[in-house]
């Protein structure tokens, strides 16, 4: 049996700021808070195939591109409605060098984090 991802860490200057991002652009809820401020989120009823996010307080500074990034997709609308969904929410564009021909969308999340928003829709778990 291989592993599987069940968590993703993310070092924010604001876990609850982000918490309450994410958990509007994925859907899922707040499922526990740790004596250091971590905030973990996840899809109701965790235990899925859909790994949590846990948002790490951190105070260093994030510098240059990340290593990681996130990339997601609509389960329920098309590509345009989605963004216009998640700029609402408080996603930006940024310019990474795409030259504007990609089929999806780099945005930052409140605190610059990146992320992609995909063309293709899937179906939600």
């Amino acid at each position: 049996m291989a592993c599987r991802i069940s968590e993703l860490v993310l070092d924010c200057a604001d876990p609850e700021r982000l918490a309450a991002f994410w958990s509007e652009v994925l859907g899922y809820v707040e499922l526990g808070r740790e004596d250091d401020g971590s905030i973990e989120i996840g899809p109701p009823g965790a235990g899925g195939p859909q790994p949590t996010l846990v948002l790490s307080p951190s105070s260093t500074p994030r510098t240059g591109k990340l290593r990681l990034h996130i990339d997601v997709n609509a389960t329920d609308r098309d590509q345009d409605a989605e963004l216009e969904r998640l700029l609402a929410l408080g996603a930006r564009p940024v310019d990474v060098g795409q030259t504007g021909a990609e089929s999806w969308h780099v945005l930052a999340d409140p605190e610059g984090n990146e992320f992609c928003l995909l063309r293709s829709r899937i179906e939600p778990v």
